[in-house]
């Protein structure tokens, strides 16, 4: 069989379209849940727990992502939006969202290191735990959401089928935005602080 030809009459091989890769069965479980109308996941490995939304303390100035802070046994945790931060729509206020608390920071821990203590993402609702081992198709860094993809993961049949986007938690901030986001979260720190003070002396 003749070999096509190339526009010109030049000889040229048929071109070879590189096949679709097959998704690996991402090794741990997942947490799936909904932000700005998007279905999302996290490693399980990066959430210690999910939580109703409480009262938050929301001074005035606060950055547009940051929803606040939550007051966790005396620490000050800041509360990010996550629909905000990834410039995803709002969606209707609803009083039963959720907090996803990520696991602390530092040496494998699911945030920048710059921050010191956990953060909390305010999400529109946690929806199910995933077993290990769903197919995931890896994303090509930088072309979703603002970098923080890491893959399409297959949904099996009993959480309604269909994919949801993997983020990764070490992408969530930037080194700038952690930079911020721990200096005010030493603000509210001190805050809490002097208001326990005053409390303990009444």
């Amino acid at each position: 069989m003749p070999e096509p030809e190339a526009r010109g009459g030049d000889p040229r091989p048929a071109p070879v379209l590189a096949p679709e890769p097959r998704p690996v069965g991402f090794p741990g479980a997942l947490v799936l849940f909904s932000a700005g109308g998007a279905l999302l996941a996290l490693p399980q490995a990066a959430v210690r727990a999910l939580l109703p939304l409480p009262r938050l303390d929301s001074p005035p100035g606060l950055p547009g992502p940051l929803a606040g802070f939550l007051n966790l046994g005396g620490a000050a945790v800041p509360v990010v939006s996550l629909a905000a931060l990834l410039g995803l729509p709002a969606g209707e206020p609803h009083p039963y969202r959720h907090l996803i608390l990520l696991t602390a920071a530092g040496p494998g821990g699911a945030v920048e290191p710059s921050l010191d203590g956990p953060v909390a993402l305010l999400v529109d609702r946690a929806a199910d735990v995933l077993p290990a081992g769903l197919p995931l198709r890896p994303v090509e860094e930088g072309t979703s959401l603002g970098g923080v993809v890491a893959g399409a993961v297959e949904l099996p049949a009993a959480a309604g089928g269909g994919t949801a986007h993997l983020l990764a938690p070490e992408r969530l901030l930037m080194a700038r935005e952690a930079a911020i986001l721990g200096a005010l979260t030493g603000q509210a720190q001190d805050r809490l602080a002097r208001w326990t003070a005053t409390a303990e002396e009444a």
